[in-house]
C-alpha cells in the first residue's frame, strides 16, 4: 500500500514536471519533439542523477510509463493550454507541485538504500531540483536553483519536516503528504511574499574598479 502511494505521488510528480517544462518551452520556438524532450529532461533528470549517485541503474530505464506521462503531459498542453493557463497560472504552480512530490520520491529511494538522513535530503533536493536546473541551462535561462529564489531550500524544508514525522512516528501515507505539502507551500509563499535569500554583491579588486 505504500509503497504504491510513493508510485502514485511519483507519477504525478513527473506530469506535474513535464508540463512546466513543456510550458517554458513554448515560448522558445522549439519544434514537438523538441519541447517533448524539455518536458522529459525536466521530469526524469534529477532522479537520473539521484540514482547515478546512489550507484543504481536510471529508474527511467526500467519503466516505459515515464516517457507516456511526458506524452500525456504534451498532448494536455496541446488541448488543454488555455484551460491549464486560466486554472493553475501554469509554469509556476506545476513546478511547484512537481518540486514537492519528487523531492519525497527522492528522500523514500535514499531511505530504502539505508542512507543517514542528511543524505536522503540531500538526494531529495537533488531529486526535485536538478530537472528544472537541466531545463533552464538547455533553455537557456538563468536557472531558479541559483537564483535568489527559494527553491532548493524548500526541498530541505519539506525532507526536515519528513524526518520529523518519521520521528512521531506517523504513517508512511502520511508523511509524504505532510513533507510534500511543506515543499509546495514554502516555494509558493516565498514567491508570493517576494522571500527570498540576500543575493551576492560584485566583488572587485581596486584595480578592477
Amino acid at each position: 500500500m505504500e509503497n504504491y502511494f510513493t508510485i502514485l505521488i511519483d507519477f504525478i510528480g513527473t506530469f506535474a514536471f513535464a508540463v512546466s517544462g513543456i510550458r517554458l518551452a513554448s515560448g522558445k520556438q522549439i519544434d514537438w519533439f523538441g519541447a517533448y524532450i524539455i518536458g522529459l529532461v525536466t521530469a526524469i533528470g534529477g532522479g537520473t542523477v539521484r540514482d547515478l549517485l546512489l550507484g543504481i541503474r536510471p529508474f527511467w530505464m526500467l519503466d516505459s510509463r515515464y516517457f507516456l506521462i511526458t506524452a500525456l503531459a504534451f498532448i494536455a498542453m496541446l488541448l488543454l493550454k488555455d484551460q491549464l493557463v486560466k486554472w493553475w497560472n501554469t509554469l509556476f504552480l506545476f513546478d511547484a507541485i512537481g518540486l514537492g512530490l519528487v523531492t519525497i520520491v527522492g528522500i523514500s529511494k535514499s531511505i530504502d538504500a539505508q542512507l543517514p538522513f542528511w543524505v536522503c535530503i540531500v538526494m531529495g533536493t537533488i531529486t526535485g531540483s536538478v530537472g528544472g536546473l537541466l531545463r533552464d541551462v538547455l533553455l537557456n535561462e538563468v536557472p531558479l536553483l541559483l537564483r535568489k529564489d527559494i527553491y532548493a531550500l524548500a526541498c530541505v524544508a519539506g525532507g526536515l519536516v519528513y524526518f520529523t514525522c518519521q520521528y512521531f512516528e506517523l504513517s508512511v501515507p502520511l508523511t509524504e503528504m505532510v513533507a510534500a505539502s511543506v515543499v509546495i507551500t514554502v516555494r509558493i509563499l516565498a514567491f508570493r511574499l517576494h522571500l527570498h535569500l540576500p543575493v551576492l554583491p560584485s566583488i572587485q579588486s581596486q584595480k578592477e574598479k
